[in-house]
């Protein structure tokens, strides 16, 4: 009778163990799930455009190269105007404000109130594009920090009124360029242009006739 009972209790010891191996693969199943649906499921990985030597780096850090692409499309882009001034200017200020920050916005939107007060924009055409010879180079991007950096623009900027040229002159732009990962459907670079990191410079070109503001 004992050789039953002996039986019976190694076989509910069995289930007794069974049950707590099922109930921790649930926990681990949990947290596994969990883990799945807690993880981004979009992820922007920077590379550098010349993969030939091939490229090791953590998916959060972003290439010089790309902060730079960034920073030159978005300020080319808000700076073209064309067909007239007036209308081109404010229609790129909010087609573009997921890649300005806040106080870039600001700053932006008072230069446009300030322009259009002084007649700088009604009827104006800007072309605004990279000098040639000046484009990305490793002095080109300053590393602030992780989520900060500085891109120097070298641009040049003609403008016409009516068919007259206006304004023809090449400036030097310290774009800060910041981490913004707050919004991938609507800016999936995750960067943002924070303005200035400094003050714009005229580049000196002989024979040039310049007017109006740097910006």
């Amino acid at each position: 009778m004992s050789r039953f009972r002996h039986a019976l209790s190694a076989r509910d010891a069995h289930i007794t163990t069974l049950r707590l191996v099922i109930a921790v693969l649930a926990l681990l199943s949990a947290g596994l799930w969990w883990g799945w649906k807690s993880a981004p499921e979009n992820l922007t990985i920077h590379n550098p455009p010349d993969l030939r030597s091939g490229s090791t780096r953590a998916w959060w850090e972003v290439d010089p190269s790309s902060v730079y692409a960034f920073g030159f499309y978005v300020w080319q882009q808000i700076n073209r105007w064309p067909s007239d001034g007036q209308s081109d200017y404010q229609r790129n200020l909010q087609a573009y404000s997921p890649f300005l920050t806040p106080s870039c916005q600001r700053y932006l939107d008072n230069d446009y109130e300030t322009r259009n007060r002084r007649q700088e924009l009604s009827g104006r055409v800007r072309g605004i594009y990279e000098i040639p010879g000046r484009g990305y180079r490793a002095s080109a991007v300053e590393v602030l920090s992780r989520d900060a950096w500085v891109v120097t623009l070298d641009m040049a900027i003609d403008e016409q009124y009516a068919g007259t040229p206006v304004r023809d002159l090449f400036i030097r732009y310290p774009l800060r360029i910041v981490r913004a990962d707050v919004d991938p459907q609507r800016n999936p670079w995750g960067l943002q242009v924070d303005c200035f990191e400094g003050t714009p410079q005229r580049l000196a070109v002989p024979g040039r006739e310049e007017e109006g503001d740097l910006l």
